[in-house]
């Protein structure tokens, strides 16, 4: 691909010099000879110079001024500075607002080539990070938290308000697979770190020791092993975020060290002697209760404080089961790219039986059934046979209820103990009208035993 090069000098010789040179060397070389003529070109011509070699003092005014304009302008480039007066200031100012060097003429050419190409693969490299992070923010935005239900829609609207604070700390809450690695992805790239990095680790992924290390980095000689430096996540995260989850899976020391580290924002490496600041946005994660924990003192209650500035609490599937109108065309589609696969009509028993599944999984289950049945379809008909969900009867093999008082349930690994549980008091209830009473008398169990497992179920009775 042959790159744009943007050369602003007013010098006759020296531009027509410089414009054959590159020329040669495989650049599309735009000459202007005035700030205003480099104007039109940029804005109005609406070329998009990789990078541009621009003489200090021009006859329309300083070339410092004009990169402070365009830079908020026009499109990313890398800015090299050639000057026959060059002074202290103007080199502090120039590095200041963003240009890749500054040079005094005569500048030997071949130097100059040596700094051209630097700054062509720093631009390169740039504009990659850029285009990135702008696909992301497309990918990421609050919009894609998909659904449609009252809880969906609260979800989304929060996110939205999120993007748009400067916010130090926030905890994502929910049950596994609800979702909370996708909420931390449209917080960072909706906000105003979008262009920095996000970092992500899972704190019940590592050992202890590893984790610290991971975390706040070593020097040389720190631990048996540690033979260089090494950058710690929450440096590599700095001026972006960084995304811790299972943080209730930490150790409580290390907790301590992660507390400091957020209120002074500054970070020690291990066996190092200087602190060095640091700017992270910190977003939790947790599947279990971190207020709970910290009451009984299983997390610090001081950290989590800290981490709470905002909590964002995903809903399990099965209280927003209306979503799967949205959730699960989206992921036929999905998957129906992905293999090449032509799935279309979803029939409505596929439908029954996706809503009256518990989904303990929550959208990561649902995700793995869509795909498992893309992948083994054979037309556009979405194959029912390979729903497999757990404590649904089976067309196949009609005998999972044998009478009116008896329950088959498998033993092959196939249902978690929390389904079998779930489906037994829910054929109860149905067997007894929905009526709570009624089936804790079938179930030899109290009102009250039945009445908590049909609030953790989500089921329906009449009292």
């Amino acid at each position: 691909m042959i790159e744009t090069l943007l050369i602003i000098e007013d010098e006759k010789l020296l531009g027509s010099e410089l414009c054959r040179h590159y020329r040669q060397s495989g650049w599309d070389v735009v000459l202007a000879s005035s700030l205003a003529e480099a104007k039109t070109s940029l804005l109005k011509k609406s070329i998009d110079p990789l990078l541009i070699l621009s003489d200090m003092n021009l006859p329309d005014g300083n070339a410092l001024d004009f990169m402070e304009i365009m830079k908020k302008q026009a499109g990313y480039s890398e800015w090299l500075f050639l000057t026959g007066y060059g002074s202290v200031p103007d080199s502090v100012r120039a590095l200041r607002l963003g240009a890749y060097d500054f040079l005094e003429k005569p500048c030997d050419l071949e130097r100059l080539d040596l700094v051209v190409a630097s700054a062509a693969r720093s631009a390169a490299i740039q504009r990659r990070v850029i285009d990135q992070t702008k696909q992301g923010h497309r990918r990421y935005s609050p919009e894609a938290y998909v659904g449609h239900s009252r809880q969906a829609e609260g979800v989304r609207q929060l996110l939205a308000k999120l993007t748009q604070v400067p916010f130090s700390a926030l905890i994502i809450g929910g049950e596994s697979g609800t979702g909370k690695g996708l909420a931390a992805r449209i917080l960072h790239y909706g906000g105003s770190r979008a262009q920095q990095p996000m970092i992500e680790v899972n704190c019940a992924a590592l050992p202890r020791e590893l984790l610290e290390s991971e975390l706040f980095g070593h020097e040389p000689g720190a631990f048996t092993g540690a033979s260089g430096r090494h950058r710690g996540l929450l440096e590599q995260a700095d001026g972006g975020t960084l995304f811790m989850d299972e943080i209730g899976e930490m150790p409580l020391d290390l907790q301590a060290k992660l507390l400091k580290v957020i209120e002074d924002h500054k970070v020690r490496r291990l066996g190092g002697e200087k602190e060095i600041s640091v700017d992270v946005q910190i977003v939790v994660a947790s599947n279990r209760d971190l207020e709970q924990m910290a009451q009984v003192g299983s997390f610090r209650s001081d950290l989590y404080h800290r981490l709470s500035v905002f909590r964002v609490i995903l809903p399990p599937l099965r209280e927003a089961v209306e979503d799967l109108d949205e959730l699960v065309p989206l992921f036929v589609a999905e998957y129906n790219a992905k293999a090449g696969r032509q799935v279309k009509t979803i029939p409505d028993e596929v439908w029954d039986k996706l809503k009256a599944h518990y989904w303990p999984g929550n959208v990561r289950e649902l995700r793995n059934v869509i795909e498992r049945c893309v992948l083994f379809s054979d037309s556009a008909l979405f194959p029912a046979q390979w729903l497999q969900l757990p404590g649904q009867i089976n067309t196949e093999k009609p005998c999972n209820i044998y009478g009116d008082d008896a329950i088959y349930l498998p033993l092959d690994g196939s249902m978690a103990l929390d389904d079998m549980d779930r489906f037994i008091i829910k054929t109860a209830l149905e067997r007894a009208g929905n009526n709570l009473a009624a089936a804790a008398r079938a179930l030899g169990a109290t009102r009250e035993t039945l009445r908590y497992r049909v609030r953790k179920y989500n089921l329906n009775t009449v009292d």
